[in-house]
Formats: C-alpha cells, structure tokens, sequence
C-alpha cells in the first residue's frame, strides 16, 4: 500500500465512519479496488483508532465529566446502550466475519440502510434534550447500533433513525449517537489488536498506516461536525439515494460477476 492509497482509505474511513452511509462497506470497496483485501484486519485497526482520536478531541468535554463522576446518568446511558452491540458481537462474531470477507450480501446492505435513512423523513419530529434522555431509550438506540454489525449497514444511520423514533430531536440525537459509537469503536479497536496480537496481520509500512490513521481522524472530526450541525435542517434523503444507487450498482455488478 503506498501512501496515497493510504490517504485514500483513512478519508474514506474518516467521512463514512460518520456519514450515514457505512465505514466498513466503503472500506471493502476502497481495499478492492487497491487489491488490498491481505491489509484488511492490520489497516481497519489503525483507522478506527484514527476515527476513535477524532471522537475524543469532539467529545473531550463531556468525557471529562464522565471521567470526574463515573456513575452518573450518562454513563449509565452510554453503557446500557452499549450492550446489544456487545451481544450481537459475542454471538454472531464469527459469521458477520464471514459475510465481512466475502461480500456477498453487501449490495443488500447498503439498500436497507436507505430504507432506514428515507423513512427517516417521516418520524414525527421529537423534542427530548440529552439530559431528557432514559435507559430505554438509549437501549432502543444500542439495538439499532447492534444491527450494524452487518459490514454496509450504517452504524450512524440506524442509531440516528432509533434516536428520532424516541422522539429525540435531531440534533441531539446525532449527538448521542456518535457519542454513543465512543465505546463500540473502541471496543472494535480492542477485539482487532487481540487478533494482531496472536499473529493475524501483514506487512505495511509504517508511513503508510500513519498517513491512514491521520487522514482518518482529520475527516472523522470534519465528519461528526458536519452530520450534527447537517440533520438540524436538512434531509437524509440525500444519503438514502446515494447508498440505493451504490448498493444496485454492487448486486449488478455480483450478478454478472464482474465484482
């Protein structure tokens, strides 16, 4: 991998982690295309690792407060709903691998997750701050996060579409939902180093994997910028369209056996 592709990769991981429309779907595509499929699990971990950076320098406020008073509401809130993506991690780890490596149903993905991002338009608009928000709440979000777990279903997408439907508002609710993918990406970057660490990786240069890791956290934090201040006004119509053509794309593509 030399270093333009890594730059490449890192925005993509960057900007996708973020906008709802699939960081590890986008990933697959970019490392095909570069025939980099060998880097998978070694380069995913120093992105994430890039994007999880951007989280912190976002979130670094209220992080401290949780950090200060580990037992309040929030991180109650933030654990709660980090459970039904720990759960569907540990069950079904080795077959979301599987279909992660193959591809398969990847085009499929990315069309339900403009299902999700079209029907958001039509939730009835909520009014619930982030301190207005309850466990059951959070829990109906991290089930939505959980889903995610397949590799094009957008992580950010469904935990904002969860959040409307508890009648958050929307900028709150792209808030609560990058604030919530804190410990899931990090929870990823810690189930990948433990795979490195038994042998699992590949050779790749050490300026490369920097250059990924630092486009990736410089566009992760364009990214979260961008999304919260996005859903105050405006549609996520616009993503919806834009995965419904790139996952019909990809199922044509499959079926002449082109891709």
């Amino acid at each position: 991998m030399d270093w333009l592709e890594a730059i490449i990769l890192g925005i993509i991981q960057g900007l996708t982690e973020f906008l709802p429309i699939s960081s590890t779907g986008h990933l697959y595509l970019g490392r095909n295309l570069f025939g980099l499929n060998e880097a998978g699990l070694f380069l995913d971990t120093m992105l994430h690792i890039g994007t999880f950076i951007a989280l912190v320098i976002f979130y670094r406020d209220i992080i401290l407060k949780v950090i200060k008073n580990p037992f309040s509401k929030l991180t109650l809130l933030l654990m709660i709903g980090t459970l039904p993506a720990v759960a569907a991690g540990l069950l079904f780890s080795d077959y979301f691998e599987e279909i992660s490596t193959t591809g398969a149903t990847i085009g499929w993905e990315f069309l339900i997750t403009g299902g999700f991002l079209w029907f958001a338009d039509s939730i009835k608009k909520g009014s619930k701050k982030l301190d207005q928000i309850t466990l059951t709440d959070s829990f109906v979000i991290g089930s939505f996060q959980a889903l995610a777990i397949f590799p094009a279903i957008s992580r950010s997408g469904l935990t904002i579409v969860g959040a409307l439907l508890r009648k958050i508002e929307k900028e709150t609710a792209a808030y609560f939902s990058f604030l919530l993918s804190l410990p899931a990406i990090f929870g990823a970057i810690l189930l990948q180093s433990s795979s490195l660490v038994s042998g699992e990786h590949s050779d790749i240069s050490l300026t490369s994997l920097l250059l990924a890791t630092i486009a990736s956290g410089i566009f992760g934090y364009i990214a979260v910028k961008f999304m919260i201040n996005f859903v105050k006004t405006r549609s996520l119509k616009i993503f919806a369209v834009y995965v419904w053509v790139l996952g019909g794309s990809i199922i044509i593509l499959q079926t002449l056996n082109i891709f």
